[in-house]
């Protein structure tokens, strides 16, 4: 394995982990519009993510593209694969872009209300799609010595592709209504703490579920871990933060809690690329897994291409964090916009 191929892997989790963390927000509000209670109050948790939720799936759209570009034989051994699972993932993220556009310019309050039926269903959609991947990968794919996928596509819902899509939508309603708790205030803040601990609570017992469902699997999850036991401090740190949020929560910290959500977000997703590596899809069949080593493009374009993420990665963090310091004020239901 050379170092550019490393450089594109880590490149690769850094725009993952990237889209999780600001998309996730944007999908976990989705979920929680609908129950916000009142038209006024569901337009102002909505205007907490209007500014910002489109140019989070920039990072989908980014990955997407490095995958083609750095490892096209991942791109397309992953999307055939599991073509229904990104087919419906995709309806639902255009559906969700649908639902937002129609939710603001809808005049008549019942059909702004279907809306937002259409924006919490596609919400979560998109979040249980996202997890059946997460679960598919760390399942093993049923894939051939080539690469193509060679048994039912029943077989994605797997106990543990299920279960991780269910914990992606606690775990991402949970991290959306402490992004509320940064942008809201008056009652609405009470309700999207409350909202908070109600989600975090239900990921306890579904991350619990997916640990044990992911180690009987696959058995050589640990294998990183046990040859290497200073990487177990991924999965500790990921612990520890997870934990911390709830309880920053309660204690009505929203910036801590927010960034603690943050950190263990990060750190499961981490703890998984760690597993696999130095597998990029691993197959249920470890001889027919795709490595990193074996899958990349030729070494003129994984530089070629390094220089425009080197260019261009950079600018999308300065205007990410431009948009998010301009739009930093918060939103109330009383006036509807944001301060």
């Amino acid at each position: 394995m050379s170092g550019l191929q490393l450089t594109w892997y880590l490149l690769l989790a850094v725009l993952a982990c990237g889209y999780a963390v600001l998309d996730g927000f944007d999908l976990g509000v989705g979920l929680w519009t609908l129950w916000a209670g009142g038209d006024r109050r569901r337009m102002a948790v909505l205007n907490a993510i209007a500014p910002v939720w489109d140019g989070n799936e920039v990072w989908l759209l980014a990955a997407g593209g490095a995958s083609f570009a750095a490892f096209p034989y991942v791109y397309a051994s992953l999307f055939s694969g599991l073509y229904p699972v990104f087919m419906i993932l995709f309806f639902a993220l255009i559906f969700r872009a649908v639902a937002m556009g129609f939710i603001h310019h809808e005049n008549v309050g019942l059909f702004r209300w279907v809306w937002h039926v259409v924006l919490a269903a596609s919400s979560g959609a998109a979040l249980f799609m996202l997890g059946m991947v997460v679960g598919n990968l760390m399942n093993g794919l049923s894939i051939d010595a080539h690469g193509d996928w060679s048994g039912s596509h029943w077989q994605m819902f797997s106990p543990l592709a299920i279960l991780l899509g269910l914990l992606a939508n606690t775990l991402m309603a949970s991290h959306g209504a402490l992004y509320l708790g940064l942008r809201v205030k008056g009652d609405l803040l009470d309700w999207a703490r409350g909202k908070a601990s109600m989600a975090w609570g239900m990921s306890v017992a579904l991350l619990l579920a997916a640990a044990a469902a992911a180690l009987m699997a696959r058995t050589n999850l640990a294998a990183n871990y046990e040859a290497n036991p200073a990487l177990v401090l991924v999965p500790l740190v990921t612990i520890i933060t997870f934990v911390l949020t709830g309880f920053l929560n309660v204690w009505r910290l929203p910036k801590a809690a927010f960034a603690a959500s943050t950190v263990s977000i990060l750190g499961l997703l981490s703890t998984a690329f760690v597993a696999m590596f130095p597998r990029i899809v691993p197959a249920a069949i470890e001889a027919n897994s795709l490595t990193i080593a074996d899958t990349s493009s030729s070494p003129y374009t994984l530089r070629a291409m390094l220089i425009i993420a080197l260019i261009g990665l950079p600018i999308a963090l300065g205007y990410t964090a431009f948009v998010y310091w301009l739009f930093r004020g918060r939103v109330s239901h009383e006036e509807g916009a944001a301060e």
